[in-house]
């Protein structure tokens, strides 16, 4: 029995190891975490009062703050990043760059708000963090099990694969692909051109909406929740919105109306155009939640627009504070 135990323990240290201060995944978890560290870095650079986009990779390729800066009149970064990064971690970063009089907002996808913790808590923000950002993990006692059995035979593989293709002077091909991020933290180059090949299948594409119900009822709605409060206990004015999405598919009554009252339960703003963020789907990229670059800029322009007002009533009760 002690020679098992002794087994066990000796596996589990010798995986903790290798997972934990040796193997990496530079290609698709080290683009992500480099794309979190950037964005956070202008963040942490440009100071405050600031305005700052929260969301998953809809905030990155449909919102464009080198077109809403200038509008706005302050300085904007976007923290947009991929739908897998758990809002518990995105959150964690981002409220140690937030101060009194900045301006967050918040167009989160639909998946969002109804992502489950289990799948939270695996996504691949778990092997950054026991990787390369264990200051954030040490804040976050809830995902500390997930991170640590976050790697799997398949994570050692690709591994394996991925740091070898680095040391090999591999040349990544995404940007030319599907464009690059701006110093803004924007997607760009993602032109019409570059993602016709995508309208066949965006053309069949059939997205489901959640209900009310599970709107109000997901862990990604208490996340968010969480951090409307913090905002507005730390003078941070926090504003919801509504992701883009194809025209024909509009976002059912109900379910605007639950995601409207997640912000107006925790003393938030929303935020909502005219047309709802919905678009052809000739205007897309590759999904519906991300524009192509022309619409992106359009979209961006008619939000700064509203979003103009409300950030200057975030600078006047800054300055009374």
């Amino acid at each position: 029995m002690r020679r098992l135990a002794a087994a066990c323990l000796s596996s589990l240290l010798l995986y903790g190891v290798l997972f934990g201060a040796v193997l990496d995944r530079p290609l698709s978890h080290g683009f992500l975490a480099q794309q979190i560290e950037a964005r956070l870095a202008r963040a942490g650079a440009i100071g405050s009062p600031k305005l700052v986009i929260l969301a998953g990779s809809n905030g990155a390729y449909s919102h464009r703050c080198e077109t809403i800066e200038p509008i706005v009149g302050r300085p904007c970064v976007n923290g947009g990043i991929a739908v897998g990064i758990g809002l518990d971690y995105l959150f964690a970063r981002w409220q140690a760059v937030l101060r009194p009089g900045d301006v967050v907002y918040l167009p989160m996808e639909e998946a969002q708000y109804i992502r489950s913790r289990a799948a939270t808590e695996t996504g691949p923000d778990a092997a950054i963090m026991l990787r390369h950002d264990r200051t954030t993990l040490a804040t976050l006692p809830q995902r500390w099990t997930g991170a640590f059995f976050a790697f799997d035979l398949r994570a050692l593989l690709m591994s394996l694969i991925e740091r070898a293709l680095v040391a090999g002077g591999f040349h990544d091909p995404r940007a030319a692909v599907t464009g690059r991020s701006n110093d803004w933290g924007d997607h760009v180059g993602h032109t019409p051109a570059l993602g016709a090949a995508s309208q066949a299948v965006l053309a069949t594409m059939a997205p489901e909406h959640p209900t009310d119900a599970q709107i109000r009822d997901g862990y990604g709605t208490t996340l968010i929740s969480g951090f409307l409060r913090w905002a507005g206990a730390h003078g941070v004015h926090a504003i919801g919105g509504l992701p883009t999405g194809f025209a024909d598919s509009p976002l059912p009554e109900d379910e605007v109306a639950a995601i409207r009252a997640v912000y107006a339960a925790n003393g938030a703003g929303f935020l909502e155009l005219p047309d709802r963020s919905r678009y052809p789907r000739s205007a897309f990229f590759d999904t519906p939640d991300h524009l192509s670059e022309p619409w992106q800029i359009a979209h961006s322009e008619a939000l700064a627009v509203r979003l103009k007002p409300a950030q200057e009533r975030s600078t006047v009760t800054a300055r009374t504070e």
